[in-house]
């Protein structure tokens, strides 16, 4: 630069402070030449100079290193396009070092260490993830992180650190199994924190990693996990891991998977659990256990969803124990909750009120009997349930029943037994 440029700078700044007096800006004893280095270094970053840049950068990092947290943000970038640019691999782990060495400067002078230190990770395992020498440094990064963000660390960094314990476990590192089950329930707690359709494929991927470095299968969670609750019943930490793993090796029929749920269940009461446990013992064929956990999971909502899915569940159970008047209640219940969930209910009313033939018929008018199929209709028209509209319509009254009964197509007609309702008469043919 010559001496006349330099001199109209100079006489610029001292025109116009106030361009640089804003808030966060905490200028040197040496104002004019930190206020110099910065437009100089700014209008090289933004006309892609980043060689150039870099030069009054490393200045202001030596002179002004609190001068503003921009300073680091862009100092991050400008190492990256070099190293990205650069061929000669040595040359590129320098940038690369450099670059992550802006998220520690900018968290030594303006803090907010939690934040910055989830976005060093993300980079760290973008540049040094194929790089063995860098793996227990990279699980520290990874490990502060997730200490300091808890369910704030970012997703895809729940990925790249379970990536990374495997890839050093791999290449010979000394992790123990409780050390990588440790990380492993860390890094899962956080994923089940968060809300989203990869969420499932996330876990999953976890799930997958996590077998390829340890043997997990229902022997090990039994006598290894299992042993641990029974010495420790109250110990929810190990219940939580007894879980994740006897899913993931497929073990969740295991009596230990239970006790493991009720355990956490017990301490931590929410509605997933309650619906996790209320499945198992329907599975297992106890009633009465299904049936308070359900009402259990109810209290713990207030999500219109989940309570009509259980609505659902308990009308099932209903119908199958014979018990169709209440049934039918929970179906409209679970209708009433979600409407979403309206065409699973009211098919399910449907097929109580189909079913009912045998239930109603008296034997003294075949329209009568034959009213349930009506009322069937009707049913599975509110449930926009097609197939089932036309497999009801088949067991109407034919024309001559309701001629030989006196009565006509449109009447309005009682429907008795338990079914109760009153429907419009039509026939089948």
């Amino acid at each position: 630069m010559n001496i006349h440029l330099k001199l109209i700078m100079f006489f610029f700044f001292l025109l116009m402070p106030s361009v640089y007096a804003q808030d966060g800006w905490n200028w040197p004893e040496d104002k004019a030449a930190a206020q110099e280095k910065n437009a100089l270094y700014t209008d090289a970053y933004k006309s892609g100079d980043f060689a150039g840049a870099l030069d009054h950068l490393v200045w202001l990092y030596e002179h002004a290193p609190d001068l503003n947290s921009s300073i680091y943000i862009n100092g991050l970038k400008i190492y990256e396009s070099l190293a990205n640019k650069e061929q000669d691999p040595a040359k590129k782990m320098v940038y690369q070092e450099k670059a992550l060495e802006m998220y520690d400067l900018r968290i030594k002078y303006f803090n907010k260490e939690a934040s910055v230190l989830n976005r060093k990770a993300s980079t760290a395992y973008k540049y040094f993830r194929s790089n063995s020498d860098k793996y227990l440094e990279l699980l520290a990064i990874f490990e502060k992180a997730l200490e300091l963000n808890g369910n704030n660390f970012f997703d895809g960094n729940t990925i790249a650190y379970m990536d990374i314990i495997r890839r050093y476990q791999r290449g010979g590192g000394n992790l123990t199994d409780d050390d990588i089950l440790d990380r492993y329930d860390k890094i899962s707690q956080v994923l089940s924190s968060k809300q989203g359709g990869n969420i499932k494929t996330m876990q999953n991927k976890i799930d997958e990693m996590l077998l390829e470095i340890i043997t997990v299968d229902c022997n090990y969670v039994e006598q290894n996990l299992g042993a641990k609750l029974k010495a420790e019943p109250d110990n929810v930490k190990v219940a939580k891991k007894i879980i994740q793993l006897s899913l993931s090796g497929k073990c969740a029929d295991s009596k230990v998977f239970m006790i493991a749920a009720k355990t956490v269940f017990d301490h931590e009461p929410e509605f997933g659990m309650a619906k996790v446990i209320a499945l198992k013992c329907k599975g297992n064929g106890d009633n009465a256990c299904t049936v308070d956990y359900l009402n259990r999971a109810l209290e713990l909502t207030e999500d219109n969803t989940q309570k009509g899915e259980v609505y659902i569940i308990l009308g099932a159970m209903q119908a199958s124990s014979g018990a169709k008047s209440m049934a039918r209640n929970y179906f409209r219940q679970a209708a009433a909750a979600d409407p979403s969930l309206a065409g699973k209910a009211y098919t399910s009313i449907g097929n109580l009120y189909y079913g009912g033939y045998q239930d109603c018929r008296e034997g003294k008018s075949k329209s009568e009997d034959r009213g349930c199929y009506l009322a069937s209709y009707e049913m599975y028209r509110k449930a926009g349930n097609h197939s089932g509209m036309s497999k009801a319509k088949q067991q109407f009254p034919s024309k001559e029943e309701i001629f030989l009964e006196g009565k006509s197509v449109g009447d309005s007609m009682k429907v008795g037994c338990w079914i109760g309702e009153t429907v419009t008469i039509q026939t089948r043919d």
